[in-house]
């Protein structure tokens, strides 16, 4: 038995590696080719994997990898901050999603609890997905990535409630008393951890910390006895995984742990999509195909309209709200869970399984590509999403442009604090353009000139007097946002100097030969940085000291600000 689990693992990776070049090869998105490695070894076409509760197990540690590496990187101050719009997108998005799948449901001739099963599957989206591709993209810092987080985050509680209460119906049990047990019993648990986290957790894992393997060890075991006592206690795995990441986000080491465990995580996360795809089956698709198809546009086209429309009426740009909403094009991995205990139950038919998994495949497909190529469809609709923005609430935060400036600077986060300062320090005259409404609302506050506004909209660069300036700096990372800013600026304004960001040498280059007449590669500046004050100070402790109390005070004013990183 256990050469027979070790052949089929083998078999599972190489099929996988090889489909997974090919994809590469052909620059298409590794998650479909995880999916189309699972659907050729699984019943429906080679039939190499005969037991799948193997692999189930596996893609069950993925799921709790991936959600304890989002709590880590999730800085709770930002989940207070979003709390109150994630409330609102969340439960706006599932009602106003749910009655259209509901409708679409009886109009194919679902009795009325199968409709509702499938209202409810049909709305919930995948944390898995939306956190890989994010991640993949490196988005999960923006201001649209934070969002997505916040959702997900209140979606999963939500969906692990309503598994629990349709359980709980099913035995017969007080519904009422049911939630009331539910909520006391997770709040408890939730205190607890929290103050283990706050009292004991820091020292242990400072103490834990002076041995690398150690630390792998207990990160690891963190994750699992956490999950665990999450899933003996009635709640899910997924929510344990992911308390137990937020509860080491403060550790000064979740840099380290990260780093650790994502080959872990993407080992695993691999095999879930593989198992995903193992469990469609063919035969009994032939009278799905139509309402599949028809749920499919609808979760692809409609979600992520709701919920940009929703952020849209909370004051975000149209490109925020744009770039988020498109996150929330595929039905989730619980939906495939709510519908299998359904199925337990005995009140939806297996059919309906089927239907909901190939539902799952075909949203998890399009989204990727979806999510993955957002920026080059905003290029082309763009313009045509002005009803995705509420310009009442975009006023109280929005100067327009001064006639008159030295200097633009384009992105507050991250390098805006020491710019202002150095422009304040020559009296240069200066305005900052940013889409966070946060920065703007701050930087207002300061009387600091600024512009509420998203350079992949032509109408903002229309507004910045891009003629006027002599210096533009734009610390966004988005090198095609930054090439059409370096054509636009060299059309009106050929002396103008223009400094960009770049992460990669290929994108630095390619700034360079486009007019750009410096591009900060942040590692490169920070060696550069570090062997100058090597060779300034040398080994003189006092001036690393004063040094580090300069950079401490910069951080905090940073941090009091709340600025986060930018696509």
């Amino acid at each position: 038995m256990q050469d027979q689990a070790f052949l089929e693992l083998s078999i599972v990776i190489v099929t996988t590696l090889v489909i997974g070049g090919l994809f590469r090869f052909l620059r298409q998105p590794i998650m479909i080719a995880y999916i189309l490695a699972g659907i050729l070894v699984g019943p429906s076409v080679f039939g190499l994997i005969k037991s799948s509760e193997g692999l189930a197990t596996f893609s069950q540690i993925g799921i709790s990898l991936l959600l304890f590496m989002v709590g880590l990187g999730l800085n709770p101050k930002h989940i207070k901050e979003f709390g109150k719009n994630a409330l609102i997108i969340t439960f706006g998005h599932l009602i106003i999603c749910g009655i259209p799948f509901f409708l679409l449901g009886k109009f194919f001739g679902f009795n009325d609890v199968t409709a509702i099963f499938l209202a409810m599957g049909l709305s919930f989206n995948s944390t898995i997905v939306i956190m890989k591709i994010l991640s993949d993209k490196l988005t999960l810092e923006t201001l649209p990535g934070q969002i997505s987080i916040g959702v997900l985050i209140l979606q999963d509680m939500v969906a692990m409630l309503t598994l629990m209460f349709i359980s709980a119906g099913s035995k017969g049990g007080d519904l009422t008393t049911t939630i009331l047990f539910i909520l006391l019993k997770g709040t408890i648990l939730i205190a607890l951890l929290f103050l283990f986290s706050w009292k004991i957790l820091p020292a242990l894992v400072k103490k834990i910390a002076n041995s690398q393997e150690i630390l792998l060890l207990f990160s690891l075991g963190w994750c699992m006895a956490i999950a665990s006592l999450f899933y003996l206690m009635d709640f899910s795995i997924e929510i344990g995984a992911l308390l137990a990441g937020i509860t080491l986000s403060l550790s000064p080491f979740r840099y380290e742990i990260m780093a650790k465990m994502r080959p872990l995580r993407d080992f695993f996360i691999m095999l879930f999509f593989v198992f995903l795809g193992s469990q469609l089956i063919f035969q009994d698709l032939t009278t799905l195909i139509l309402p599949a198809i028809a749920f499919t546009i609808l979760v692809l086209l409609f979600n992520p309209l709701v919920i940009s429309l929703l952020m849209g009426k909370l004051g975000y740009t149209k490109k925020t709200s744009f770039t988020a909403g498109i996150n929330f094009s595929q039905i989730s991995e619980f939906s495939l869970i709510l519908v299998t205990i359904g199925l337990k139950i005995g009140v939806i038919s297996h059919n309906i399984l089927s239907l909901m998994t190939l539902i799952a495949l075909l949203t998890i497909t399009g989204s990727t590509y979806l999510i993955n190529y957002s920026e080059a469809i905003y290029r082309r609709l763009g313009k045509n999403l002005n009803f995705l923005e509420n310009s009442r609430l975009l006023k109280p935060d929005h100067r327009a442009a001064p006639e008159t400036h030295d200097i633009i600077l384009i992105g507050y986060a991250r390098m805006g604090v020491s710019l202002v300062e150095t422009f304040q320090s020559l009296h240069k005259k200066f305005f900052i353009v940013d889409y966070d409404p946060k920065i703007i609302h701050e930087l207002s506050r300061q009387n600091i000139n600024c512009l509420y506004g998203d350079i992949s909209n032509p109408e903002t660069l229309e507004e910045l007097n891009l003629d006027k300036a002599k210096m533009i700096i734009c610390t966004i990372k988005n090198t095609e946002a930054n090439l059409v800013l370096i054509n636009k600026v060299r059309q009106v304004n050929p002396k103008c100097i223009i400094i960009v960001v770049a992460h990669q040498s290929e994108e630095a280059l390619l700034l360079y030969e486009r007019g750009a007449n410096y591009v900060i590669m942040p590692f490169h500046i920070g060696g550069h940085h570090a062997s100058s004050m090597v060779a300034e100070y040398g080994l003189d402790l006092e001036k690393f000291l004063i040094e580090k109390n300069q950079h401490v005070s910069k951080l905090l004013l940073r941090k009091q600000l709340g600025t986060r990183e930018q696509s």
